[in-house]
């Protein structure tokens, strides 16, 4: 396996091409907007200008990366020629559906589709392919090129060889694979989403502020981030998009989505990616501040 292609050029795309090319790939990365794409290489760039400064690689490897780069915007030329196609746009089932009837089409038929979906079923979008048994999930963590984890989750129809194949490319790329079954929200986001949510019911219901609530599970459970923080950092639309694929899949209230969660998604305010969700977050800044809608 030597070509790779990740459609979505977004915050996941640009970080599994940035793995992946690091670790010596051919990677074609792939969005409708060369803005989009544009956006991604310099992320990469500053992303690999960091490490280099913290003497984590050197000159000669960032170039080396860089090269192995090559943006474009026709998805089925990219993936013509193929091995591998990761498949990282918007968690919308509509388009994901969509995304993988081209490729299939597009891509060689020994090519392995896989998905970095964090909650949508992968035996839904192998059954719009010819190649179910060649459909998998590779859900990493972000920040990809920080973050250990690759959730590798196989749909009913996905083949024992194509399981190893994609557990062995994750050791390859120096993470550390887990392989899970196809139901709702696999392992992570079954148990981080319901979580989030309650830390939101918490603050919906008056128990306690934002800060509050974030210092509890912060300082009490020693989480590294709280929920609500966490949650402004997923998104709070990609929060609500996993819980509604978690109430829908498993038809249970205790995944509906906060009323303040559906508000605040549907008024815009979607964390830090908005520049306010929970907290109110300044460009070039790491510091935030709690949102003037949650102040006492």
């Amino acid at each position: 396996m030597e070509k790779v292609v990740v459609i979505g050029a977004g915050t996941m795309g640009n970080g599994i091409a940035h793995v992946f090319a690091m670790s010596g790939y051919s990677v074609k990365l792939v969005d409708v907007k060369q803005e989009a794409l544009d956006k991604a290489i310099a992320t990469i760039t500053r992303n690999l200008d960091r490490m280099v400064s913290k003497g984590a690689i050197d000159e000669a490897k960032k170039a080396e990366t860089l090269g192995n780069l090559s943006p474009q915007t026709d998805l089925a030329a990219a993936c013509a020629d193929a091995d591998l196609v990761v498949e990282a746009a918007t968690e919308n089932i509509d388009l994901k559906l969509k995304i993988f009837q081209q490729i299939d089409a597009a891509a060689p038929a020994s090519a392995i589709l896989a998905t970095n979906t964090s909650s949508i079923s992968i035996t839904r979008i192998g059954s719009v392919t010819k190649r179910a048994d060649k459909v998998i999930g590779m859900h990493f963590m972000n920040p990809v090129p920080v973050m250990k984890l690759i959730e590798v989750i196989r749909g009913y129809a996905t083949s024992d060889e194509v399981t190893k194949l994609i557990m062995d490319l994750s050791v390859k790329l120096g993470k550390v694979p887990v392989e899970v079954n196809d139901y709702p929200g696999f392992v992570a986001n079954r148990i981080l989403m319901p979580m989030i949510n309650e830390a939101i019911y918490s603050l919906y219901e008056g128990v306690a502020g934002v800060q509050e609530i974030d210092t509890v599970m912060k300082l009490g459970m020693a989480h590294p981030m709280g929920p609500l923080q966490l949650a402004d950092f997923i998104g709070l639309d990609v929060c609500l998009a996993i819980l509604r694929v978690l109430h829908d899949g498993f038809g249970n209230p205790k995944y509906a989505p906060c009323p303040l969660l559906v508000n605040m998604v549907t008024a815009g305010y979607l964390g830090a990616k908005s520049g306010e969700g929970f907290y109110k977050y300044t460009a070039g800044s790491k510091d935030a501040a709690v949102s003037s809608m949650f102040l006492k």
